[in-house]
């Protein structure tokens, strides 16, 4: 995996990877209240309702945000928006997060290159080291890790 001091929007990736929770609202909408997320949805109006469908047909996994939408894969690292991030869900969603990647570039989508931010760092709580620890064991290079601070 690389890594570089720059903001994720300013990407040219293939892919964008948002950091999610799995809940939801009552209009089945996904809780995208803080970070990148939130940054999605101020982007993108409506996604909110994209991804909860996704998180109540498939539960809180690595899901490809389709519709009107670039290429966006969310990516939970939180079970609940008020919880910290949780590294065991984080490791789950890096090996899904390749596999989906892995089946795009069999399908000719040419998912070459990826960008995500630092799953569950920031509002996550985490610290970069500790998942860094994790993730750089299953990211290969085409992964970039963007550090926005």
């Amino acid at each position: 995996m690389k890594e570089v001091n720059s903001n994720l929007w300013d990407s040219n990736a293939d892919i964008i990877v948002i950091t999610t929770n799995g809940a939801t609202r009552k209009d089945g909408a996904a809780i995208m209240g803080r970070g990148v997320a939130l940054q999605a949805k101020q982007r993108y109006p409506g996604i909110e309702h994209v991804l909860g469908r996704l998180i109540r047909e498939n539960g809180n996994h690595v899901s490809l945000i389709t519709g009107n939408i670039p290429k966006i894969v969310s990516f939970p690292v939180k079970h609940h928006w008020r919880e910290r991030a949780d590294l065991k869900l984080i490791n789950q969603s890096v090996i899904e997060l390749v596999q989906l990647v892995d089946r795009g570039t069999s399908f000719f989508q040419k998912y070459l290159t990826v960008a995500l931010p630092r799953p569950g760092c920031g509002n996550g709580r985490l610290r970069w080291e500790e998942v860094r620890s994790i993730i750089r064991l299953i990211l290969d290079d085409r992964f970039t890790i963007y550090n926005n601070d």
